[in-house]
C-alpha cells in the first residue's frame, strides 16, 4: 500500500509580514574574466545592514553579457561542468553576425539569455533562505575583466 500524499508533505505555520520597508544598494564587481564569482557574503552582509527580518530580497545585474545564479557552492567543479555546458550551448566560433566587441560578444549575450539577470531569495528571521549548498553567484561571460553592478534590493518588515 502506497503512502498517502499528506504522509509525505510536511509545510511550516505561515508567517504573516507586512511590507513597511524597502532598501536598496548597488554592489560593484570587478571581475577577472570569465568564471564565476561568489557573492553571498555581500548580500548577507546587505541583510543584515538593512533590517529586513522577513521579506525578499532581489538581485538585478545591469548587464547583458553578466549573469546571475543560485548553485552549488561546495564543489568547484560544478562551476567548470557548467562554463563548459555554457561553451557547448553558446560557443565563440558558432559564426555569429553580432561581434561588435569581440568574438565572445555574442555568446556572451546568448549564455545571459539562458541563464538569469534577477534572483530572488526569502529572508526568513533575518537571514537569507539559502540551501546549505547553496551561494550566490554573478556569472562573468566575457574573457576580459569588467566592472558589473548588481542592484541589491530588500523589501520587507523590520520586526
Amino acid at each position: 500500500m502506497s503512502p498517502r500524499r499528506s504522509d509525505r508533505l510536511t509545510r511550516s505555520q505561515p508567517i504573516v509580514s507586512h511590507i513597511d520597508t524597502a532598501v536598496s544598494s548597488v554592489l560593484t564587481i570587478d571581475t577577472s574574466g570569465e568564471g564565476f564569482v561568489d557573492f553571498s557574503e555581500e548580500a548577507r552582509q546587505f541583510i543584515a545592514e538593512s533590517g529586513i527580518v522577513s521579506g525578499m530580497l532581489t538581485l538585478f545585474i545591469r548587464h547583458t553579457s553578466a549573469s546571475l545564479t543560485i548553485q552549488e557552492n561546495a564543489d568547484p567543479d560544478v562551476q567548470t561542468d557548467l562554463l563548459r555546458l555554457l561553451h557547448r550551448l553558446a560557443p565563440r566560433d558558432g559564426n555569429w553576425v553580432h561581434d561588435a566587441e569581440g568574438p565572445d560578444d555574442m555568446p556572451a549575450h546568448i549564455r545571459t539569455m539562458l541563464t538569469a539577470t534577477s534572483l530572488q531569495v526569502p529572508v526568513i528571521d533575518g537571514r537569507l533562505a539559502l540551501g546549505t549548498w547553496q551561494g550566490i553567484y554573478l556569472i562573468e561571460h566575457r574573457q576580459r575583466p569588467h566592472r558589473r553592478e548588481i542592484v541589491m534590493q530588500a523589501m520587507g518588515s523590520r520586526g
